[in-house]
């Protein structure tokens, strides 16, 4: 629906309704696996430097029925139908790319590629998966930063937290206070950005570190999440 004229698409930011740019940070990686420890070992050392061949992270992607920093809500149905059309288009055919914070246009160029996003899964209403960073030869051997996948590396070995934030098109609409997201969402990308804006959404290195940020099914039904406001709409959307 968004295919043409993109470099034109405005941001829609907190608090706003309208058509345009949809911009939610959320994830946030934990340098602290067992990779990330020999490497650090070793430099300390001096005794080499050497990335692995495939330098994976998992992290919590995005939420939905949750209203985020944004103060935006993804519906169930919505997210769920655009994360399985991104797994079929994009995650089998190796296109699942994204950069080392936003483009300013919904466009990406390869020269700000920093990763590809190898899976997602949903557990309960939390997408999880993996990304594997794009890094240079210069990179892997010599420790050379010189590509945005280079950087985010650089920066896990460093404990720095970041980040993972998703580009969509789409509009968003006020419905009895709470700013929901409509049925013509369409989910670009999802970028390493520096800040989240999920609750609890981060990128980790392993799966074990993620399950604190994981909302299931069960603690949703142990805690509230919604207003009363907020469930009334669901009621009038089903």
């Amino acid at each position: 629906m968004y295919t043409k004229n993109r470099e034109a698409i405005m941001e829609i930011k907190r608090g706003h309704t309208g058509t345009g740019l949809l911009i939610e940070n959320d994830g946030h990686i934990v340098g602290n696996n067992d990779t990330i420890r020999q490497i650090k070992e070793d430099i300390e050392h001096h005794d080499k430097f050497v990335i692995p061949d495939k330098f994976v992270v998992s992290a919590v992607f995005q939420k939905y029925g949750i209203k985020n920093a944004n103060g935006r809500i993804y519906p169930e149905a919505i997210l769920k139908r655009e994360v399985e059309k991104y797994i079929n288009d994009r995650v089998r055919t190796r296109g699942s790319i994204g950069a080392l914070d936003h483009p300013s246009a919904t466009t990406l160029s390869g020269h700000d590629v920093s990763h590809i996003i190898t899976n997602l899964e949903w557990v309960g209403q939390t997408l999880i998966g993996e990304m594997e960073l794009h890094l240079t030869p210069g990179y892997r051997r010599y420790g050379i930063a010189s590509t945005s996948g280079d950087l985010v590396a650089n920066m896990l070995l460093d404990n720095i937290h970041v980040g993972v934030s998703s580009r969509g098109v789409g509009t968003v609409e006020d419905k009895y206070g709470v700013m929901m997201v409509g049925d013509d969402y369409e989910l670009l990308c999802w970028d390493v950005v520096m800040e989240p804006s999920s609750l609890g959404a981060w990128i980790g290195l392993n799966r074990n570190e993620l399950q604190q940020y994981v909302e299931s099914d069960q603690s949703r039904n142990d805690k509230p999440i919604v207003t009363e406001k907020i469930q009334r709409i669901k009621q009038i959307l089903v």
